[in-house]
Order: structure tokens, then C-alpha cells, then sequence
């Protein structure tokens, strides 16, 4: 477990202030103008040393792609672009951040911005997040009024950062559909290259980066990169805010180290699986779009990026959805496609007809009405949507799906065998057969 003085976030559960008068006695704003004052290739080389990787859910190194930056100006601005469209199910995370310890972000806009040589930084945050964006709003108006960020701040790094409140859309999580809602357009996911390192938001060099893994930068550079690495595993490394949801005692967020197993998130923090943990059935360990885990494989499941890929799922945002044995699992994952095929935008034909095509055939799974050799053609259909659409979408409408096939096939053959049976009389019924005898 992680120490209580290892914890980033010391007002995760709102019961501090959450001002800057707060968030300032927490440990926020101290010496921020001495980090700046150690130079742009300082911040990026101990982010790098501290081996951050992403909590957006793909999990690139933090500093390398801080990186990718122009170094030298051409003459376009350079943009920081926090992503705070929490869309993914399961995932409340960022939220947490932005209600209660909305100074740690901003701080660390101003810590990344002047690292990337940017002047402005958008924050994009998810449509129906009202409150959060009021709050935020506020610290971003409270740094001003003390001249912490802004014109001619104290910190000798002018920097303008605006709250732009996105539609509510799903898609808009992906960076390159963010970037065209911020522009006013469709949320359409640009095709790569070009990078938004070279040509983001207004044709001009931008990092979209999380919430969490911007928070957490100014107190990895007063800490010193050694102190972050040094908790974790191997390139799973720092400190990871987790969501547990779905069939535990307490859902929560809760911060704790990178590879903690799986077991001991759930039952020291949440409480334990209702039931207890003999009762779990499954696990999906990284929100709604990484594949779901049997009870089988968690009992020594380790949380990180590296052991749960070896899996063939993922740890995604951390977003822990538990599922105890009264779940009906395949009309779980059904609706987790209904999901998909609804925030689809649209514009890749894989995705367009195979999101919705894959939901229409989980529901008469669900209920039976289905042939086993549809198992195998939904299984095909999965991996000609995966790695075939712009953007990661296609990915995630098509792994749900391939873990439910991979650990619950048996599952899906017995309600075809028990709809048949229902719908035929004398299929697979002892008693008829015996008679016939």
C-alpha cells in the first residue's frame, strides 16, 4: 500500500478547502517559480527520469512526449491541451481533481506550459460536468486575482489558461477529436500524421495531455524524479488514482502505488466484493473499453500497464468495474456495445456498421436466440473493426467483445442450448428422449 506521505492528492474526498489558501497550506504553489527558474530541458529530462506514463489510458511516457515540442518558435504559438472529457465508463477520476484539488491541475498547467514554451492552455471538460467546471473556473480566477498565472505574473511566464466546456460527446475524449471540437468543428478524429506536436489545435504544435498527469507534475519536480520512480514496478512506476465501482461494499477513488494487485485495492479499500471473493465473477481492470478478466485470473492480479497487457487487457484509466456472480456478463458487455455504437462519430465504415452489427447480435446472445456459429462470425467481425478505424474507438467497441468471447464462450453456448431447448420441444430434453425410447 502507498504511505500516506507518498499521496499526491491530499484532498481527493473534498474534506480540506479546496481554494488556494487550501490548497497552498497542502503544499501547492511552493517555489514554482524556482522550478521554472531550472529551465525548460530540466522539467522535461525528470519527467522523463521519472518515468510518468500517461493516465489517459494509453500510457505514453509523459515527458517524452513532452518532448516532441519545438524546441525554437517558427512563429506559431504553442498550445498545452488538458483533456477533461471523462467520458470512459467507469472512470471518475479527473472529476475528483477538479472538485477538490483543482490548484494541483492548474499549477501544473503553468509547470507543463512553460515547459512546451506554451502561453496558453485550454482545458476541454466533459459536457455534463457542471460543477467541476464552475470550480475549476474559480481556481483558474483565484491564481489570477493572486498573480500566479496570467500577464506580467510572478512566476515570469505569462500564461492565459481558458475553460472550454465541451457537448457531452464520447468522442471527444480521443485528442484529435478534441482538438476539432475546440476549434468549433465536429468532433471528428483527424487521421495521423500529422501529429499534434507538429499541427494540433489551429494548425499549430499542441500536447493534449490527461488531467492526472498534468496534477501530478509540479509535485514530481519538488519531490525529484527518483522519489516517483521509486514506487511501483519497472516501468509502471509512481503513484495511480484507481475508480472501484460496480459490486464492492464501498465504490470509491482512492490514490494508491502502481502494481498493487488487484485484491488488495478491492477489499483494503472498497470494502471487499459483495458477497465476499469467492463471489466475483469477472473484472473489467481498466474501464469499459480494455477486455474483462474471469474470477480465475485475479486473484494475484497486478495492476499496472505491462501485467495486464500481458493479459490481453489493459489498465486503461484504472477504472475497476466488478462484477459479482449475480451478473448476466454477456448482456453486461451487450450494453457496453450499445454504448459504442451511440457515441460513434460516424466517419470510419468499420466502426459506422460494425459497432452497431455487434450489438444487434449480443442481444439475441443475451437472450439465446443466436447460433453458435454466429460466436466465431462476431469474434471475425471484432478484429476487422480493431486497428481498421482513425482513432482508438474501433479498438475499444471491439475488445469488450473479445474478452467476453475469449472467458464466457461457455456461457453463450449454454443459452443458445437452453433457448433451443425451450423453443423445441424435445431438443436436448432427457426426460422426451426417454420416453421416445
Amino acid at each position: 500500500m502507498l504511505a500516506d506521505k507518498d499521496r499526491i492528492f491530499t484532498n481527493l474526498y473534498g474534506l480540506h478547502d479546496w481554494g488556494l489558501k487550501g490548497a497552498m497550506a497542502r503544499g501547492a504553489w511552493d517555489n514554482t517559480k524556482g522550478l521554472l527558474e531550472k529551465g525548460r530541458d530540466w522539467i522535461v529530462n525528470e519527467m522523463k527520469a521519472s518515468g510518468l506514463r500517461g493516465r489517459g489510458g494509453a500510457g505514453f511516457p509523459t515527458g517524452l512526449k513532452w518532448s516532441f515540442m519545438p524546441k525554437q518558435s517558427d512563429g506559431r504559438p504553442a498550445y498545452l491541451v488538458v483533456n477533461a472529457d471523462e467520458s470512459e465508463p467507469g472512470t471518475c477520476k479527473d472529476r475528483e481533481i477538479m472538485r477538490h484539488d483543482p490548484h494541483l491541475l492548474v499549477e501544473g498547467c503553468l509547470v507543463a506550459g512553460f515547459a512546451m514554451g506554451a502561453h496558453t492552455v485550454f482545458i476541454y471538460v466533459r459536457g455534463e460536468f457542471i460543477r467541476e467546471r464552475e470550480r475549476l473556473q474559480a481556481a483558474v480566477d483565484q491564481a489570477v486575482e493572486a498573480g500566479l498565472i496570467g500577464k506580467n505574473n510572478k512566476h515570469d511566464w505569462d500564461l492565459d489558461i481558458v475553460v472550454h466546456h465541451g457537448a457531452g460527446a464520447y468522442i471527444c475524449g480521443e485528442e484529435t477529436g478534441l482538438l476539432e471540437s475546440l476549434e468549433g468543428k465536429k468532433g471528428l478524429p483527424r487521421l495521423k500524421p500529422p501529429f499534434p506536436a507538429a499541427v494540433g489545435v489551429y494548425g499549430c504544435p499542441t500536447t493534449v495531455n490527461n488531467v492526472e498527469s498534468i496534477a501530478v507534475a509540479p509535485t514530481i519536480l519538488r519531490r525529484g524524479a527518483s522519489w516517483f520512480s521509486g514506487i511501483g514496478r519497472p516501468n509502471n512506476v509512481g503513484t495511480k488514482l484507481f475508480c472501484i465501482s460496480g459490486h464492492v461494499e464501498r465504490p470509491c477513488t482512492v490514490e494508491d502505488a502502481m502494481g498493487i494487485t488487484l485484491r488488495e485495492l478491492i477489499e483494503t479499500h472498497a470494502g471487499g466484493v459483495r458477497g465476499g471473493w469467492d463471489n466475483l465473477l469477472a473484472v473489467i481492470p481498466g474501464g469499459a473499453s480494455v477486455r474483462c478478466l474471469p474470477a480465475s485470473l485475479c486473484n494475484d492480479l497486478v495492476m499496472d500497464f505491462d501485467s495486464l497487457a500481458k493479459l490481453r487487457s489493459g489498465l486503461g484509466t484504472a477504472a475497476v468495474i466488478v462484477m459479482d456472480k449475480s451478473t448476466d456478463i454477456v448482456r453486461a458487455i451487450s450494453r457496453l456495445s450499445y454504448f459504442y455504437k451511440h457515441e460513434s462519430c460516424g466517419q470510419c465504415t468499420p466502426c459506422r456498421e460494425g459497432t452497431g452489427w455487434m450489438w444487434r447480435v449480443l442481444e439475441r446472445m443475451a437472450d439465446g436466440r443466436a447460433e453458435k456459429r454466429e460466436i466465431d462470425l462476431l469474434l471475425d467481425v471484432t478484429t476487422e473493426i480493431e486497428g481498421h478505424t482513425i482513432c482508438a474507438l474501433g479498438d475499444a467497441a471491439a475488445w469488450p467483445v473479445q474478452g467476453l468471447i475469449a472467458h464466457f464462450r461457455d456461457e453463450i453456448e449454454r443459452r443458445i442450448d437452453a433457448y433451443n431447448a425451450r423453443s423445441k420441444p424435445g431438443v436436448g430434453d432427457p426426460l422426451i428422449a426417454e420416453a421416445a425410447e
